[in-house]
């Protein structure tokens, strides 16, 4: 898959502290899995292994890539752009994942991948702490566990592919929609599950930014969840209309939930009226932002965030880096990164899109 844009995004994370996070086995060259399980049982912040920065890609690696839902047309477009990466460098990669993104849905599948023997699972975590059990298990037997787009608990993974600054991605959706309504009215928010852990990262950042001055007359109304499923979040939308017909703004963090709101205001006559703005892919909103529904939408590029997850799990595979704070690896195209605090890795800084750039972009 063509990556674009990809000189735009080579932001790393900084090193700024102690080792957070190190693999829960030994990396050493020609170690089994097998043999792995017996010398060691320690995950995360525990183990003990060291990085070999100059050690070469393995061949062959397995890649599994367990998104949030199967059918998220988002995740799908990260997924493919990390299975094509992993042929860059002689791997393999498949997707698998739940029709559904219940917190308990990913368990099965992580069982599964473990049995399968996997050399990494790269997952977005419905729930922060549902999938720990089998992770942790996944690392004693030394698959190496990389989340990505929603992070899982610290200990049960050793790297965060994050596809931008957390804090940054809240408040600047705030500013944006801020800016667009005059900084007076009520606004919404359209989420994607309770639970999910970037979407409640984001809303804590952007409740935070709200509580500046220049919002004091901003007020934020509700948060609505549409389980990132296109049905239940058009209802969602129609549902907040309905309950404050004087609402000024939404913002929508999930690429579902966004175009689900746009597809319900254009046919509105909130059309032009409300203010609609978050995270969603271009090729979604194309139509939305043409035909004057939205003005503008931010996202990364979803092909990149797939394409450092799957260099960043084959770096832990062959031994390259632990995972600890301050090591350094090469994801392809896309440069240098280093690891950050808590295994963190920043894919970069989010695009805002509007009429002026979207037609420059394909995803």
């Amino acid at each position: 898959m063509m990556l674009r844009t990809a000189a735009g995004r080579r932001a790393v994370a900084t090193a700024t502290g102690a080792l957070s996070l190190a693999l829960a086995l030994s990396a050493c060259s020609g170690t089994t899995k097998d043999s792995s399980d017996k010398e060691s049982t320690k995950t995360g912040a525990g183990a003990t292994a060291k990085a070999d920065p100059g050690a070469a890609l393995k061949k062959g690696l397995k890649l599994a890539f367990l998104p949030k839902q199967i059918n998220n047309p988002y995740e799908k477009i990260v997924d493919d752009a990390g299975i094509e990466a992993a042929k860059e460098y002689g791997g393999t990669g498949k997707e698998v994942g739940p029709s559904d993104a219940s917190a308990s849905s990913q368990v099965s599948y992580v069982n599964t991948l473990i049995q399968q023997r996997q050399d990494a699972i790269l997952v977005a975590a419905n729930d922060p702490n549902a999938v720990c059990g089998p992770l942790k298990q996944a690392m004693k037997k030394n698959i190496k566990v990389v989340a990505y787009d929603s992070d899982t608990a610290k200990e049960c993974r050793q790297l965060f592919i994050n596809q931008a600054s957390s804090e940054e991605i809240g408040r600047s959706l705030v500013q944006h929609l801020g800016e667009q309504i005059g900084y007076k009215g009520k606004i919404a928010i359209l989420s994607a599950t309770q639970n999910a852990t970037n979407q409640n990262t984001w809303i804590d950042f952007m409740k935070d930014e709200l509580k500046l001055p220049k919002y004091k007359d901003m007020k934020l109304v509700k948060v609505a969840y549409g389980d990132d499923a296109d049905q239940k979040s058009f209802q969602q939308t129609q549902g907040l209309m309905q309950a404050y017909p004087d609402l000024k703004g939404i913002i929508s963090p999930t690429t579902v939930g966004i175009a689900a709101a746009a597809r319900y205001l254009s046919d509105s006559s909130y059309k032009g009226k409300v203010v609609l703005n978050g995270l969603g892919t271009p090729n979604q909103m194309r139509k939305y932002v043409k035909d004057d529904t939205v003005e503008q939408f931010s996202l990364w590029n979803p092909e990149e965030l797939g394409y450092l997850g799957s260099y960043a799990a084959a770096a832990l595979a062959s031994g390259q880096i632990t995972g600890a704070e301050g090591e350094k690896f090469k994801a392809g195209k896309l440069g240098e990164y280093t690891v950050g605090k808590d295994g963190e890795v920043i894919l970069g800084k989010p695009t805002v899109f509007d009429k002026k750039n979207i037609d420059k972009f394909d995803f």
